[in-house]
C-alpha cells in the first residue's frame, strides 16, 4: 500500500533526490551506488548500452561516460523529460519494461537500477525474458536491487524504507531468487554481490 511520501517521492524531484542519497550512504554514496553493477565491466564506445527503467538518468549519467551509446527507457514521460535536461547525450524512448520495444540482439549491455522491485512477478518474467531478447549472444544484464539482509541489523531500516515508500512489490522481490530465474531465461549468472548487510544486491549474467 503506497504512503504519502511515496506519492511526494514522485512528484518532487527534490524529495526522490534526497531520499536516494540518504539511501545510498551505506555504500559509500551515490556516486558509488551507480557504479556498483558497473565494476569490471568492460564497456566501450561503439557498443549500445540499454539503460532500462531510466527514470530521471541518474545512471544513464555514469553509462554515458563509458562512451558507449545510450539508450534510456522510461514509461514516464516527466521522467524522461528529466533525463533528457540532466543526461542530453543519451537517446530516450518511452515503453513499458514489460513490453521492450525493441528489435532482438541490439544491446551489448541492459542496465537497471533499483526498478526490479516495483514490479509483479508476472511483469518481472516478462522483464528478464525480454532483456534476455534484446541482448546479443553473450551481452550482459547488470542490475542492483533490493535483497533480503544476511544481517539482522539492516532489517529495521530496510523494512522502515520498504514501508514507507514501496509498496507489497518490494517485499515480493527480496523473497524471489533474482538467480534462478535469470537462469531459467537463458542467462548465466558470472557476478553476484550483497552489500548493505545483504539488503543490497547486484548481479551481473550473460546472455547464452
Amino acid at each position: 500500500m503506497a504512503t504519502i511520501f511515496r506519492t511526494w517521492s514522485y512528484q518532487y524531484p527534490w524529495v526522490y533526490a534526497l531520499v536516494s542519497r540518504l539511501a545510498t550512504l551505506n555504500v559509500g554514496g551515490e556516486k558509488r551506488f551507480h557504479q556498483l553493477p558497473l565494476e569490471n565491466l568492460a564497456i566501450s564506445p561503439g557498443q549500445k548500452v540499454l539503460d532500462l527503467c531510466c527514470g530521471g538518468g541518474q545512471a544513464t549519467a555514469y553509462l554515458i561516460q563509458t562512451g558507449a551509446t545510450v539508450v534510456g527507457l522510461d514509461a514516464s514521460p516527466k521522467a524522461l523529460a528529466r533525463a533528457k535536461t540532466n543526461v542530453p547525450q543519451a537517446t530516450y524512448v518511452q515503453g513499458l519494461a514489460e513490453d521492450l520495444p525493441f528489435g532482438n540482439r541490439e544491446f551489448d549491455l541492459v542496465h537497471t537500477s533499483v526498478a526490479l522491485h516495483e514490479m509483479t512477478p508476472t511483469q518481472l518474467q516478462s522483464i528478464i525474458s525480454g532483456v534476455h531478447r534484446v541482448l546479443k549472444p553473450g551481452g550482459i544484464f547488470t542490475l542492483v536491487d533490493l535483497h533480503r539482509p544476511s544481517n539482522w541489523l539492516f532489517w529495521p531500516p530496510l523494512a522502515i524504507f520498504m514501508g514507507l515508500f514501496e509498496t507489497e512489490t518490494a517485499w515480493q522481490l527480496i523473497n524471489t531468487d533474482l538467480g534462478a530465474l535469470l537462469d531459467q531465461a537463458g542467462f548465466s549468472v558470472i557476478d553476484q554481490r550483497l552489500y548493505a548487510g545483504g539488503s543490497l544486491q547486484v548481479i551481473q549474467a550473460r546472455a547464452n
